[in-house]
């Protein structure tokens, strides 16, 4: 049994998980850049310390047994905490004028990358890295993320930008072929679009409206935004969107926000900076340009 501070290497982890991922100890010398022996002996060395056998051998190689099965999946938590600790510690030795930001694609194709020009121009000594792959390991290396939600984030030091404000939007042709609103109820007789992995439901609207009994019989579900608006511009429906987001499609007449009709939600856009580690001059300078950026929007965009 492991007692006091017996602990196993990191070798010894390796060790166990390439062989749980090859089959044998000969594969695992062979991926681990080690001697068969060498591996036999790791693989002994932690047999010892857990008090059982880890593997059973089988016509098929090494099979993990059921607290090898336990040891394993520990080992790699394990050595994955070490790797994103790694990471996050070579991230205090990086360039002092890099910044890694996460970005939600709707953040970075409407608002973000078409104000980024004045940043970069501001400050070019300034390298900024834009990622949209959302892993939670990459988000939490990140010096920061664009989030949406109502601002909580356990870690996170939390600075809001818009997205409360939302607008009821069809394109003009679309609502005129249909009749038009003039009341917030006439939405019974339309074909609504919806964004499901949001929490801007079309209840929301209607409870802010005093819209009872409202069950759509005729609604699109789409994964992102950019589609939702896209149906809506191409007259496919009528939808709900942050107005922040659609403010050159309601400004060209692309859109038409009928009566002003909307609510204000509880959700929006944030940005999010870990709370565990002191922002950098760079990441400073970005959020002083952000919310310069936010705050000359008008306020019913956000």
């Amino acid at each position: 049994m492991v007692t006091g501070r017996n602990y196993p290497s990191t070798r010894a982890l390796q060790v166990i998980v390439t062989i749980a991922e090859q089959g044998s100890t000969t594969a695992c010398a062979r991926a681990l850049n080690m001697t068969q022996s060498a591996v036999s002996k790791q693989l002994q060395t932690l047999e010892q310390m857990a008090g059982t056998a880890l593997f059973t051998r089988t016509p098929y190689g090494l099979s993990a047994t059921e607290a090898g099965r336990i040891y394993v999946a520990e080992a790699r938590v394990a050595l994955g905490a070490l790797e994103n600790a790694t990471l996050r510690i070579a991230a205090l030795g990086s360039s002092p004028n890099a910044i890694k930001l996460h970005i939600l694609p709707i953040m970075g194709d409407r608002w973000v990358i078409p104000r980024f020009a004045g940043f970069a121009d501001e400050h070019p000594e300034i390298d900024v890295e834009l990622s949209t792959f959302a892993t939670t390991d990459l988000i939490n290396q990140a010096d920061a993320a664009f989030r949406f939600g109502e601002g909580d984030w356990p870690g996170q030091n939390s600075y809001y930008l818009f997205g409360r404000q939302v607008a009821l939007v069809g394109a003009p042709h679309f609502l005129a072929k249909n009749g038009g609103i003039q009341k917030a109820a006439d939405i019974r007789s339309f074909p609504l679009l919806d964004h499901k992995h949001t929490p801007l439901r079309w209840s929301e609207f209607a409870s802010a409206h005093k819209i009872t009994n409202f069950t759509p019989e005729r609604i699109t579900h789409f994964g992102y935004y950019a589609l939702v608006i896209r149906a809506a511009i191409a007259g496919q429906g009528l939808a709900l969107v942050p107005r922040g987001l659609i403010a050159d499609e309601l400004e060209s007449g692309k859109l038409a926000n009928p009566q002003g009709f909307g609510f204000k939600s509880n959700y929006g856009y944030w940005l999010t900076c870990p709370d565990d580690r002191p922002q950098r001059p760079a990441m400073q300078l970005f959020l002083k340009w952000l919310l310069e950026e936010v705050g000359s929007m008008p306020p019913e965009m956000r």
